[in-house]
């Protein structure tokens, strides 16, 4: 909602009709001696030659799943392989257009696409560079098997490399382009341009999105494409990586060249699996009609005839030049067709053998080899000899990849465990200019302010300060962040109402007069995109900032939190970074769909770290730690929280630069008789039982705020318990399935000869939220937390239950899923 865009009602209202561009189909004509200036003879001949070396490691790979040998190699490969025989023409012809910086994000049909990129990237790469990138890379492993088999001249090396870091990747071995552990359906190799590609279909839609927006911010050259398959058209953050790759503000309000330069390209094979998309599971005729309705480009949009490599190359000079030009999004419709099942054990069933034999007519390979020999580029010999060049090569190289631990190692547990977090510490991501911003950050009329309000709640007299002039939960994370934005210049945040309104929780409020529009902006209400987005910019070498304003919304991000942040570092086999922030907030008055903790969910992905704050010193503090670190943070902030001030740190939340140790919990209130740990806003009703287990009951409770939920050390509650012989966790999460359970469990394994009761988790009623009124009967109160210790752990003295803590009451709510 940014103030200086008027919607005219008089304009809104106007009378008038929509028409669409018109979207071409399949207009690409053939002119041999046009194609030869294009191209010249010998990048026509690189053409073929790469779709031979496709079209032959898709077969290869189809024998060895299906017989379990290929040209004398024996091999069992255990993992998926997903096969795009009949689809050479489309990822060929596309890459060979392609330079180095240009980026490629595929799906898990993506081989062709790995080697088509990579061997574009090594013909275009200066040699010199070429040898520095193959000699770095893993220190020289993947280089010094690639040496083994026979090569002739730098190409002849480089290919070796491109093909043995492919196979190598696909049979999981150590030397593979990521170490083994992308596998067949995630292997890539970003040197070469060639980005992660995802398993989870339309997954690198929203993520190269964030890659191209990354380019486009920090004004870095190349484009970005999405290659994607016709049945991701179903896939909801598909179109919200549209929606946000369209956005009008990149031309209205920014000032960095216009869209960011996202191409949506479509491998439409005319299958989803089995499903059939065209007739069956879709409605829109023509892929390509769907760009008109997001923009009034209508995407650029065009089907192309993805069968004939020249048409696709010819594609892909147009659309760069609308792409760098910043008139962007750009959608293609790539007709194209697999001659394989969807993996080697799918028999085609639902498709007739009439039909692929109509295909097979139209095969891009042969058809193209044909064409170059009816003019004159090469003999139907020479086709021979470079299809038996490369079935040397493949052969070879499978043989050596195929090989033992001695050869050919695999990693294990111990080096995964080593790459599933980066673990960096860095001010900023780009040493080499500094922060964009609108004003000096000590002139910010907020950092002003927040100058002249007490540290601290209480006054010298100890009196509490008054709320308005409270350094707040808030205050610390807009300070943290301000100095973020002030330090690294790639660092931009997006997220619905994050301008002109401040955040919804005025976190932000502030930072529209600090950061030019590119640095700060409104996100479309897509929170898979949001989080994708995120994802794509981080990997690519920016630091992102992203919000949902809810926790209740990561259902609508699932896939991106749950399969997208967490895995691409371990899945690289640590050659990438995930420098990327999600804060969320957990809210409470709103009832059922705005106030639950999901905090459990997050804990339970590996990959991800987690940090939930509940005072202001650590807000501010974990915000740091978070915003100079390379791994993907979910930042949960609890709304009870935004409006305190800062209760133990007596000095008071520094002005200056500081952070929080990772993982380490910290003891809120010394005590000897019982230990309460707890994570979250539940600190405070903890707090008050403590005081009135002392007053009234002759008590002493240790209480132990978590903070954070990953990374946990659980040394310090163990050496508590060894202490008092008893503990209770609370939280506000529902108790079914609650964090808290998993250190309950962990502790009492580790601290189980000094326990003197079993460890109890008291959480918030297994039902919906309700409204604000009932809140005290379904969030843990002081008085549960009494009656728990009264009924579980230790009998209070003249102590009378008004709550039902049983274990009676325990077991009938756990057979009415209560």
């Amino acid at each position: 909602m940014p103030r200086n865009l008027v919607v005219d009602p008089s304009n809104v209202r106007s009378t008038s009709a929509i028409t669409a561009p018109s979207i071409p189909v399949n207009q690409y004509q053939p002119d041999f001696e046009a194609e030869l200036a294009t191209h010249g003879k010998e990048g026509l001949i690189d053409i073929l030659h790469d779709m031979i070396a496709v079209r032959q490691f898709e077969t290869m790979l189809n024998s060895i799943k299906t017989t379990g040998a290929w040209n004398g190699v024996e091999y069992n490969h255990r993992g998926p392989a997903h096969l795009s025989i009949g689809q050479e023409s489309a990822v060929v012809g596309q890459a060979s257009q392609l330079d180095p910086t240009d980026f490629v994000f595929g799906s898990h049909r993506s081989h062709g696409e790995i080697l088509a990129k990579c061997f574009s990237a090594a013909r275009k790469l200066d040699p010199a560079e070429l040898e520095r990138i193959m000699k770095e890379f893993l220190d020289g492993e993947t280089l010094g098997l690639a040496e083994r088999v026979s090569n002739d001249d730098l190409a002849d090396l480089a290919e070796n490399f491109i093909v043995y870091g492919t196979v190598a990747e696909t049979f999981a071995r150590s030397a593979g382009f990521n170490r083994g552990l992308g596998g067949s359906m995630h292997a890539f190799f970003a040197p070469f341009g060639s980005m992660p590609n995802n398993a989870i279909v339309g997954g690198s839609a929203d993520i190269a999105t964030g890659s191209a927006m990354f380019k486009r911010i920090n004004e870095q050259p190349g484009i970005v494409i999405a290659n994607i398959g016709d049945a991701s058209m179903g896939c909801g953050p598909v179109w919200e990586a549209m929606m946000i790759a369209a956005m009008d503000q990149y031309r209205t309000l920014w000032d960095k060249g216009g869209n960011p330069p996202i191409w949506f390209n479509f491998f439409n094979n005319f299958y989803g699996m089995g499903g059939q998309t065209s007739g069956e599971t879709m409605g829109y005729d023509i892929l390509a009609r769907v760009g008109a309705g997001v923009n009034p480009e209508a995407m650029h949009s065009e089907r192309v005839d993805g069968l004939n490599p020249l048409a696709v190359a010819d594609a892909v000079a147009r659309k760069r030049k609308i792409l760098e030009s910043g008139r962007g999004p750009v959608l293609t419709d790539t007709i194209t067709y697999r001659f394989s099942g969807h993996s080697p054990s799918d028999a085609s069933s639902y498709r007739s053998k009439e039909e692929v034999e109509l295909w097979e007519q139209h095969d891009g390979l042969k058809n193209y080899a044909a064409y170059l020999i009816d003019n004159g580029v090469l003999t139907s010999d020479d086709v021979d000899a470079m299809q038996a060049k490369f079935d040397e090569r493949l052969t070879k190289v499978i043989a050596l990849a195929t090989q033992g631990e001695d050869v050919s190692p695999r990693v294990h547990m111990d080096f995964i465990e080593t790459v599933m977090y980066s673990g960096g510490n860095k001010p900023s991501l780009d040493e080499t200019r500094e922060p964009e911003l609108l004003q000096p950050l000590e002139e910010n009329a907020r950092v002003k302010s927040l100058a002249g309000k007490a540290r601290y709640y209480k006054d010298k007299d100890g009196k509490p300060v008054s709320k308005a002039k409270t350094f707040s939960y808030r205050d610390a994370l807009f300070e943290a962040v301000a100095h973020g934005f002030a330090t690294d210049p790639t660092m931009a945040a997006w997220g619905e109402e994050n301008r002109d309104w401040g955040g919804a929780f005025a976190v932000y409020r502030g930072l529209t007069e600090l950061l030019p529009y590119h640095r700060l902006f409104n996100s479309p209400i897509s929170e898979a995109a949001i989080i994708g987005a995120g994802v794509g910019y981080a990997l690519s070498g920016g630091r992102a900032l992203v919000e949902l304003m809810y926790c209740d919304f990561l259902g609508r991000a699932g896939d991106e939190i749950f399969n997208q942040a967490p895995k691409w570092q371990a899945m690289s086999g640590g050659l990438l970074q995930m420098p990327l922030v999600m804060r969320v907030s957990v809210g409470a008055k709103y009832g059922a769909q705005h106030s639950q903790d999901w905090s459990a969910l997050t804990a339970h992905m590996p990959g991800l770290k987690v940090y939930y704050p509940a005072t202001p010193y650590d807000a501010k503090g974990m915000m740091n730690l978070a915003l100079r670190g390379t791994d993907p943070v979910m930042f949960f902030e609890s709304q009870k929280l935004y409006d305190i001030g800062e209760q133990f740190v007596t000095d008071g939340v520094p002005a200056d630069y500081y952070e929080v140790p990772e993982g380490e919990p910290v003891v809120r209130r010394e005590g000897k008789d019982l230990t309460l740990a707890v994570i979250g806003p539940t600190l405070y009703p903890v707090l008050e039982t403590a005081e009135v287990l002392e007053k009234k009951y002759s008590l002493s409770a240790e209480v132990i705020d978590l903070r954070f939920l990953v990374p946990l050390n659980l040394d310090p509650i163990v050496e508590s318990v060894k202490k008092t012989g008893r503990l209770v966790l609370a939280t506000d999460a529902v108790n079914r399935g609650s964090f808290l359970h998993n250190v309950a469990s962990s502790v009492q394994e580790l601290a189980f000869d000094h326990l003197d009761a079993p460890v109890v988790v008291v959480g918030s009623r297994n039902a919906i939220t309700p409204a604000a009124e009932l809140e005290d009967e379904y969030f843990p109160q002081v008085e549960w937390l009494l009656d728990t210790i009264h009924e579980k752990i230790l009998p209070l003295r003249d102590h009378t239950p008004t709550t039902t803590q049983t274990n009676g009451e325990l077991a009938r709510r756990w057979r009415h899923g209560l």
